[in-house]
């Protein structure tokens, strides 16, 4: 098998087990059952945030590190974190212990930054979009796979809520197990990273070493370190802050100096968080149109919804590819934004719960396809090494308006408003979105069209 298939194969199954947690889409119907006894209310404005507020605050600590780390420590530490969250669910019943599982919850997804960049340090180039579809598709099969488990135990009766928390503590000891035989990394993107042989000239220049020559370099026997360079001979690795930062600083100018990056990135931001103020709270949505089902048909939404986004990126992928100019991308971004916001007018509006599952199902392929577009014009306009790097900046940014959005919509205080009022804001938040980009676009091409007739 070549290397790059075994890595890539070792790295998704981590994934895949990873999300392994049939108990996520009943984790409210748990946490307000008799188990922990936990108001609906205590959920939507004192536990959920924290999580929403950890995440961010952990991510750019995280962000800044992983590189330097090398990517499996990191990768290790989700599989703990996971550990400590599912353990506190099981064996805790406090409000305080529940906000406390809640930050390292943040920890959990803050880390998996390192899961989606780990690859790119351990393949060539020319691999990277098969790598990705990879490990994106090991996320998605996890989740198909756990939320249809969820569904069959408790529709007969196999499992109550609670007991699904010991499959996800199960899946999460042995993804932990996994991460430690991943192969370790010698090398990254930017704090050690390998060199060619006619770059280390411009580094010397940069940095004033005191070498005579690359091959003077090459001909120690050992590592050669000074207070500003460490240079490995064997690997042609070097590792130095100053130059990991000035390469950072590099890739990042050279993105956000880019219209079309910035003009991409704010939707990538903005629609993502969106999507995650969509999927933190609608199992609150759906408790408060139906506050005692029979059975809750969550398991069975959740399958649907990540098969549906699934088949959607894919097709996004298809006809983007060559097919799709970057103003047409934008006005089909536009209506379909404008059409979530209607998918969540569904979810909120409606008194019966299955019109509410099958906005949330829409929802979720809206959203699957416009992000795959998003996601690729950002990637058209980028070099190939600064992927992960604008990534997680608009990852980040996305965490930075939802920390708004929850404080202004959510908290005491702000609005606080009611679970149907928090997901009417999310509706035409999109909606606005929506608008503001076709006004955009239609704008562009009005001047662009009074240019050339000036001309």
């Amino acid at each position: 098998m070549m290397e790059w298939k075994k890595i890539s194969g070792l790295l998704c199954i981590f994934g895949f087990v990873r999300e392994l947690r049939p108990s996520e889409p009943y984790i409210t119907e748990f946490l307000a059952g008799p188990w922990r006894n936990v108001t609906e209310d205590e959920l939507n404005r004192q536990v959920y945030p924290v999580g929403t507020y950890s995440y961010l605050a952990q991510l750019i600590v995280v962000f800044l590190i992983t590189d330097f780390l090398l990517y499996k420590p990191l990768i290790i530490t989700i599989g703990v974190t996971g550990i400590i969250v599912w353990s506190m669910l099981l064996w805790t019943t406090s409000l305080e212990a529940l906000m406390t599982l809640e930050f390292f919850y943040g920890t959990y997804m803050a880390a998996e930054v390192a899961y989606y960049t780990y690859i790119y340090a351990k393949v060539d180039k020319k691999y990277y979009p098969r790598v990705t579809s990879h490990t994106r598709a090991a996320i998605f099969a996890g989740k198909l796979v756990a939320s249809i488990l969820a569904q069959v135990l408790l529709y007969f009766e196999l499992m109550d809520y609670r007991d699904l928390n010991y499959i996800t503590l199960g899946a999460q000891i042995v993804a932990t197990l996994w991460a430690f035989t991943l192969p370790k990394v010698d090398q990254s993107l930017y704090f050690h990273r390998k060199i060619n042989n006619n770059e280390v000239p411009a580094l010397k220049s940069s940095d004033s070493l005191e070498r005579n020559s690359f091959d003077d370099a090459k001909s120690q026997t050992s590592d050669t370190t000074n207070d500003k360079f460490q240079f490995n001979s064997a690997t042609n690795i070097v590792t130095k802050t100053p130059i990991g930062v000035k390469l950072l600083w590099k890739h990042f100018s050279s993105a956000y100096t880019n219209l079309k990056v910035v003009q991409w990135s704010i939707w990538y931001a903005v629609g993502l968080c969106g999507y995650l103020q969509v999927t933190s709270y609608v199992q609150l949505m759906w408790k408060d149109i139906e506050p005692n089902p029979d059975i809750a048909w969550n398991g069975a939404v959740d399958a649907i919804f990540t098969a549906l986004a699934a088949l959607f990126a894919l097709f996004a992928g298809y006809i983007h590819a060559g097919r799709l100019q970057s103003h047409t991308s934008l006005l089909v971004l536009a209506g379909l934004s404008a059409l979530e916001g209607g998918t969540i007018l569904m979810i909120c509006w409606s008194q019966n719960i299955y019109v509410s599952y099958a906005g949330y199902i829409l929802f979720g392929g809206i959203y699957g396809f416009i992000i795959t577009v998003a996601g690729a014009e950002v990637a058209r306009y980028l070099e190939e090494d600064s992927f992960g790097l604008v990534f997680g900046i608009n990852t980040m940014l996305a965490l930075i308006f939802q920390t708004i959005l929850t404080l202004v919509v959510i908290s005491d205080s702000g609005f606080s408003l009611s679970t149907k009022g928090q997901f009417t804001v999310y509706a035409f938040y999109f909606i606005a979105v929506g608008i503001v980009y076709f006004i955009a676009v239609i704008s562009e091409y009005l001047y662009k069209k009074f240019r050339r007739n000036v001309d």
